[in-house]
């Protein structure tokens, strides 16, 4: 699988939500108070509203399921695959209350994650924007010990981190603040003292950000642009790199899986290779991306211009 260098992406981050405030209380405070069932029930309207009023969205969503498909999506494809996001949002609120009984959750590799835990050295957990990555407290649940941290602009989706925060106060969302001073700094500290350090590979950071190159990979057939940064970092701080993704199946059903994706412990001296190990995780890892997505086609996340089509070099 060859690839080629891409240009500098369009920066994601500085994209506002559409999200407002008030929807997003008034969401919890149905699901909290009515129950994961009417708030459900609820999810129908706003899915609708999305589908009809979101041009650019929609857009990326037909040009994605196009691809994962194999055909012409349809509108009640569309309306699957937003509606299968939201369903994912709203269940954030559950995970991360420690609410594990209300879904129907299979769990595959979580060994990796005990042993991570008696190794005492942490871990990178290496995501994307495919279901749910808060169903890892599926997982932690029953580890006391387990303690995670995102690794992410704080500014990013900053109102639903609020709303969480609101409706499980006890429970703390550690975030470690990306593109500042100190911040790799911060990464090594925190899987020093045992813990796991998440990021989601599969969209671009700034630039600088992570040192990360763009290079483009075939994803879905097409060259897509995806970034070694994670992977560099991990092999800068000398940690095994686990694949984690929690894909929605409908209903209250997840299937948790963990996988060893690298382990950068006793990275070589030679240069070439490092760039050939960290390469080879890459390709590995954009390799389970799309087995994942063509596996849950409704639970790839990225409502943006992922293959640059309105960005063409």
């Amino acid at each position: 699988m060859s690839s080629t260098a891409a240009p500098p992406p369009p920066d994601w981050t500085e994209a506002r939500e559409r999200s407002n405030r008030f929807a997003l209380w008034l969401i919890a405070w149905i699901a909290v108070h009515l129950g994961r069932r009417v708030a459900r029930l609820v999810l129908h309207p706003i899915t609708l509203y999305y589908v009809l009023f979101s041009p650019t969205a929609r857009r990326h969503s037909k040009r994605y399921l196009g691809r994962v498909l194999g055909r012409t999506p349809t509108i009640a494809d569309g309306y699957r695959h937003v509606h299968a996001f939201a369903s994912v949002a709203l269940d954030r609120i559950w995970f991360v209350k420690g609410r594990m009984d209300v879904f129907d959750l299979h769990i595959v590799g979580d060994t990796l994650v005990d042993e991570t835990l008696l190794d005492g050295r942490g871990a990178v957990l290496l995501g994307g924007h495919v279901g749910s990555f808060e169903a890892l407290h599926a997982v932690g649940a029953t580890r006391p010990g387990l303690r995670v941290a995102m690794v992410m602009y704080p500014d990013n989706a900053r109102m639903i981190h609020r709303v969480l925060q609101a409706v499980a106060p006890e429970f703390e969302l550690g975030i470690i603040p990306i593109g500042q001073r100190g911040s790799t700094l911060q990464i090594r500290d925190w899987l020093d003292q045992g813990g796991l350090v998440g990021l989601l590979g599969d969209r671009f950071l700034p630039a600088d950000a992570l040192r990360a190159t763009p290079t483009m990979l075939p994803f879905l057939g097409v060259p897509a642009p995806f970034v070694d940064g994670p992977l560099r970092l991990a092999m800068l701080l000398k940690r095994k790199v686990i694949f984690m993704v929690g894909l929605y199946r409908g209903g209250n059903r997840y299937d948790i899986t963990f996988e060893t994706l690298a382990d950068f412990s006793h990275p070589p001296d030679d240069p070439a290779e490092r760039d050939r190990l960290v390469r080879e995780a890459m390709v590995a890892y954009v390799g389970r991306m799309e087995a994942r997505v063509r596996d849950a086609p409704y639970n790839w996340f990225n409502f943006l211009d992922f293959w640059h089509e309105d960005h063409p070099r």
